[in-house]
C-alpha cells in the first residue's frame, strides 16, 4: 500500500487550483515527467482521494433565480432518501447532510418558487420544519495542507499503513490493514455472493 509523498501532495494542491491543468504543466513543476503525473494521478483517483474532476458553475450567471440556502430539519428515523431525492434536482448544487438529521443545500431559485420546488424535491412528510436563507456571498476554498493518506481498512476498520493491501472486487476497490483482514473479507465476500 502506497502513502503520500510530497510529490503527491504538490500534484493535489495544483490540481485543486486548477483541475485543467495539463500534465505536462504539473509534470515541470513537481520536477517529473507528464507520464510519471498521469500515472500518480490515476494511483491517487484509484485509491479513492481524487474522486472526480468537476467545474464550479456560477448558476447565477446561467439561470433565472438568485442563490439560496435550503435548511431542512428531517423527522426523526427520515427515510435517507431525502437527501439523495434534493440533490437530484436541477436547481440544488451542493447537499450537507448532518449528524442531527439536518439538510443543507445550496441551491439556485426564484424566490417566490423556493416551496413549490422543494415539495416537488421531497416527500414534505419527512421534513419537520425547513427554512430558506438567501445567500449574499459564499467562499469555496479547497485545500491540501498537509495531509497524510488516511485509509481504513474495510474489514476491522483499522487504519491502513503503507504495510497494507487493496484489491479490486466486482469493480470496487477495498483497502485493508494486512493480509489476514484481507483473507477474512474476501472469504466472506465470496460466501455471501454464492448465497445470493
Amino acid at each position: 500500500m502506497s502513502t503520500l509523498d510530497e510529490t503527491d501532495l504538490e500534484i493535489l494542491r495544483l490540481l485543486v487550483e486548477d483541475a485543467r491543468r495539463p500534465y505536462s504543466d504539473i509534470a515541470e513543476r513537481v520536477d517529473r515527467s507528464a507520464p510519471t503525473v498521469s500515472d500518480r494521478i490515476d494511483r491517487l483517483e484509484e485509491l479513492g482521494v481524487i474522486e472526480r474532476f468537476t467545474v464550479d458553475l456560477d448558476r447565477s450567471t446561467i439561470t433565472d433565480g438568485v442563490e439560496v440556502l435550503v435548511d431542512l430539519d428531517l423527522q426523526p428515523g427520515a427515510d435517507d432518501g431525502v437527501s439523495s431525492q434534493l440533490a437530484e434536482t436541477d436547481w440544488v448544487e451542493h447537499v450537507i447532510e448532518t449528524a442531527d438529521s439536518r439538510l443543507l443545500a445550496v441551491a439556485t431559485v426564484q424566490p417566490t418558487r423556493a416551496r413549490a420546488l422543494l415539495g416537488e424535491a421531497v416527500d414534505l412528510e419527512a421534513v419537520e420544519s425547513y427554512r430558506i436563507h438567501l445567500i449574499e456571498q459564499r467562499r469555496w476554498s479547497p485545500s491540501v495542507g498537509d495531509a497524510d493518506l488516511a485509509l481504513e481498512c474495510a474489514e476491522c476498520g483499522n487504519p491502513v499503513t503503507s504495510n497494507g493491501d487493496s484489491v479490486v472486487i466486482d469493480g470496487e476497490r477495498y483497502h485493508f490493514c494486512c493480509p489476514v483482514c484481507r483473507s477474512s473479507f474476501e472469504e466472506r465476500y465470496a460466501s455471501l455472493s454464492e448465497s445470493a
